[in-house]
């Protein structure tokens, strides 16, 4: 050996063998590298204000306007002693009233809002978002495919979903606003919506629609909980957090349909 030659030191305990030859050896492939992730600012405040006042005021409209509908606490004595049909009516026509407070400021966000907020991104309007909804639709079904699209903000299939709920929940401020001007025939709320009943063919009607609507919202938020705890544990992109902080993290290398 020459004297200007410097012995290879090695790892305590491998006996003269580098790590990478004991992968070699026993074909034991090399840890994958990481991806690198960025953060996108998706959901400013007033997204996640309305969000969040929608959720908390559809379950109490379900909540006192099933007990409206057909009471189901038995209570005793006469009502002004416990006055528990008031409260609900109270609570209900109150909530009522913060969920159009809502669907105005989300109205006003669709024209006023980012890409990821306005109208178009509601709407699977574009022809590629039409060819990925039934790709998106084959990967929730546990039909998943390596191409499957990534969308920043909302895939095609949600955008028909979210649309549809909006729509419910429009018609469900239409029918309750009718049946709530029945209390005083010839007042604002009466004359506003006196053509609702006409529409449907009777109050009455107006009524079930109302009723059988609140079913597909009940139906629909457990639906819309289990799949944004699904889209964390499949993506591990913090999903579930954008709706808190308003953003998320997300794979630096991926190619996004709505960036």
């Amino acid at each position: 050996m020459s004297e200007d030659r410097q012995p290879v030191l090695q790892p305590a305990g491998t006996g003269g063998v580098t790590p990478e030859e004991v992968a070699d050896a026993t074909h034991i492939p090399h840890p994958p590298a990481l991806p690198e992730y960025r953060w996108v600012y998706l959901w400013r405040w007033p997204l996640r204000v309305t969000h969040w006042v929608s959720a908390i005021t559809v379950v109490v409209l379900v909540v006192t306007g099933f007990y409206i509908g057909a009471p189901y606490f038995t209570t005793w004595g006469e009502a002004s002693s416990h006055f528990l049909m008031g409260w609900a009516r109270f609570l209900h026509f109150t909530a009522a009233g913060l969920i159009v407070a809502a669907a105005i400021l989300r109205v006003y966000w669709l024209f006023a809002g980012n890409k990821w907020a306005r109208w178009n991104a509601l709407l699977p309007v574009r022809k590629k978002n039409w060819k990925n909804l039934w790709k998106m639709l084959k990967y929730y079904l546990l039909i998943r495919q390596e191409t499957m699209p990534h969308y920043l903000g909302h895939h095609p299939l949600q955008q028909l979903s979210y649309t549809a709920i909006y729509l419910v929940v429009i018609v469900q401020i239409v029918t309750g606003f009718a049946m709530y001007g029945l209390s005083n025939p010839g007042g604002l709320f009466y004359t506003m919506f006196s053509w609702v009943g006409p529409l449907f063919g009777g109050i009455q009607n107006a009524r079930f629609v109302h009723h059988a609507l609140t079913w597909i919202l009940i139906t629909f938020i457990p639906l819309h909980i289990y799949l944004a705890f699904r889209a964390d544990v499949m993506d591990r992109e913090g999903e579930m957090s954008s709706i808190f902080s308003g953003g998320r993290f997300v794979r630096a290398d991926l190619k996004f349909e709505d960036e």
